[in-house]
Parts: C-alpha cells; sequence; structure tokens
C-alpha cells in the first residue's frame, strides 16, 4: 500500500524541490498545497505567491483556513513534508501537533535562523520530528539538525566550459511580481550600453506572458536559468537561490536588489548585525573564512551605472575556481536523501 504524504510547498523554489524529490517517492500519493502539475492538490501554491513584511498581510486569513484544513488532511496521513515557507509551516507543525496527531513531521529547507528570527529554533526542535537541512553551517544553531545535501547539486546538470567573452548577457529579475516590477525599469535602462550584445530575459513558465515584465524589446526570452546561465558571459541576478545557481554553474554575476524602503529598513534593522552578505555564495563563502565571491547592489545603489561597472570589472577565472570549492563544501544533493527520511 502507497505512503500517502500531506505536502506544503508554497514557493516556485520549493516545487522545484519537491520535483526532485518525488522522483524517488513514485509510490507515494501527495495531497496538500503545491504546484497542480505534481497532482491534484487541496490549494495551488500560487495562490501565496508574497514576499516580504507588508505584502504577506492579505494572506493571513487564507492562511488560517488553510492550515485548519491541512491539520485534518494530517490525521490520515503517513507522513507530513514541509518546504520552507516557515511563516506558514511552522504555524501549520504546532497546529498539527496541538491537535495530538501523531504523523511524523519532516522540516525540509530550514528557516535562515543564522539572520533573523532564532527564536524558531525551539519551535521547530519542539514539533518536527525530523529537521533536514541544505546548508552545512546550520549545524551551528539546530541540536538535531541532519544535512541531507543541496538541492541545486541534484537539480544543475549543466555548468559554463568556456570562458571567452561571447556577448551573452543573462537578466534574472526574480521570480515574484514585486521584485521584476523593481528591477525590470533597470534593466531596461541597461540595455543601451550593450549594443550589439545579445540579451536573455529569464522567464520562470508560470509568468510567461505576464503584463509585470512591461515592455521586453531588445531581450530574447527563454525560462530555463541553468541553461541560459551556463551559456551567458555575465548574469545580473535579483538576490534569491539563482545567485547560488550562477555560482555553482560558474557563470559570473552581480546580486541586485529592489524592494520597499520599509522592507529595507526592517532587514537592516533585524538581519543587518548578524549576517555580512546578501547572497548564498557570498555568505557560504564568509563560514569557509574566504573573501566574497560576487558584488552586491541593495536599493538605491542599483543603477544602470552600477551593473554596467560590475560587468566591466568581474574576474571571471574567479568563479570558475568558486564553482569547484562551493561544490566540494555542499558535497552532494539532498533529494534522495530526503525521500529515505519520508520512506523510512
Amino acid at each position: 500500500m502507497s505512503k500517502k504524504i500531506l505536502v506544503s510547498s508554497l514557493e516556485p523554489s520549493a516545487n522545484l524541490h519537491l520535483k526532485e524529490v518525488l522522483k524517488h517517492l513514485e509510490e507515494c500519493e501527495i495531497k496538500g498545497i503545491f504546484d497542480p502539475k505534481f497532482g491534484t492538490p487541496y490549494m495551488a501554491s500560487s495562490e501565496f505567491s508574497a514576499m516580504g513584511f507588508i505584502n504577506v498581510l492579505p494572506l493571513v486569513f487564507k492562511a488560517k483556513r488553510a492550515i485548519k484544513e491541512m491539520v485534518e488532511m494530517a490525521r490520515t496521513s503517513d507522513h507530513v513534508l514541509l518546504i520552507d515557507s516557515p511563516a506558514f509551516n511552522l504555524p501549520l507543525a504546532k497546529a498539527i501537533k496541538k491537535a495530538g496527531i501523531k504523523t511524523p513531521i519532516t522540516y525540509y529547507i530550514l528557516p535562515k535562523v543564522w539572520a533573523w528570527k532564532s527564536g524558531r529554533i525551539k519551535e521547530l526542535e519542539k514539533y518536527c520530528d525530523n529537521l533536514a537541512s541544505i546548508l552545512p553551517f546550520d549545524d551551528r544553531y539546530f541540536s538535531r539538525s541532519t544535512y541531507v545535501g543541496n538541492p541545486l547539486l541534484d537539480e544543475i546538470k549543466v555548468e559554463k566550459t568556456s570562458y571567452e567573452k561571447n556577448r551573452v548577457l543573462a537578466f534574472l529579475p526574480g521570480s515574484r511580481k514585486s521584485e521584476i516590477s523593481r528591477l525590470m525599469p533597470v534593466f531596461r535602462e541597461l540595455l543601451p550600453k550593450f549594443d550589439g550584445y545579445k540579451k536573455i530575459l529569464v522567464v520562470p513558465p508560470n509568468l510567461k506572458g505576464s503584463e509585470i515584465y512591461g515592455d521586453t524589446t531588445g531581450f530574447e526570452i527563454e525560462s530555463s536559468t541553468p541553461k541560459v546561465l551556463a551559456k551567458s558571459e555575465f548574469a545580473f541576478i535579483c538576490s534569491g537561490t539563482a545567485t547560488l545557481e550562477s555560482a555553482l554553474i560558474g557563470t559570473p554575476f552581480v546580486l541586485c536588489y529592489k524592494a520597499k524602503d520599509i522592507d529595507i529598513f526592517l532587514a537592516k534593522t533585524f538581519i543587518g548585525k548578524r549576517i555580512k552578505h546578501a547572497g548564498l555564495a557570498n555568505l557560504m563563502f564568509d563560514f569557509m573564512g574566504e573573501e566574497p565571491l560576487h558584488i552586491e547592489l541593495i536599493q538605491n545603489e542599483v543603477t544602470s551605472e552600477s551593473l554596467f561597472e560590475a560587468y566591466k570589472t568581474h574576474e571571471a577565472m574567479k568563479f570558475k575556481n568558486a564553482r569547484e570549492r562551493l561544490k566540494e563544501y555542499l558535497k552532494f544533493g539532498s533529494a534522495s536523501n530526503v525521500a529515505k527520511i519520508i520512506i523510512n
């Protein structure tokens, strides 16, 4: 008899990780919140696409209703898999255990407690049976987390093989509407500085045809982040998982991020004292005791001039060498190890 797994996978990135895990759980039946391409969810993950301290507020009532329904589904499940999204998944784990339900809970991709909200550590260890970490340094903060590997080592099938200047550039303005709407005007302003270059705008499949990008004249549109990065000389990337993806592929890039002023203020207030960098690759190199890999431009620093300067001054071989050190640090992929936890 196949196992019934209750899944909570709210973000596009979480669904990419879920896809890899499901390859090792072919005999299992899933229910809950996830991308409909994996089956028939109780609720599609796209209904929870919000980022920041302010934008999430309208989702509170929907989240409360969803948690109530998910708790009931947990009663008839063999395992619960929560992926990232602590604002929703941590209250869900707590509600399941408070209801007296004994179904084991695995939390995959732990909250960044090393950045902020360290109080979540006690809650995670109290309400979750398995803490599946994807960052080698998580064990400095959790007493019983298990490093299962990093999902990007499962998902990335390509790497950069040539470092000649091929005049191909990648533009990744993010996966959320708020990110895209703020970065695209700067990216458009940057285009004239690269006359004669091939400019590829990466548009996730779920946003293809979306008006949020505005005028895309001058860009070629593609959807595969790894393939575009592997063939690009340089990339302009919104802060997020794609920065680590580019580092592992070996493509030079600059991190750029623009948000609401209140979000930046809160981030600096609660996070700024704990971590030095916004990019995951830079954070890892910091934990490894090495210098930052890439430039980070935040808020008003993000201009067409500063982005162009980042391109002109980048050192390609630095990224090539860093790729191997990062792979050695992360060791292996995580999908099969997460599946083993669920099956066993």
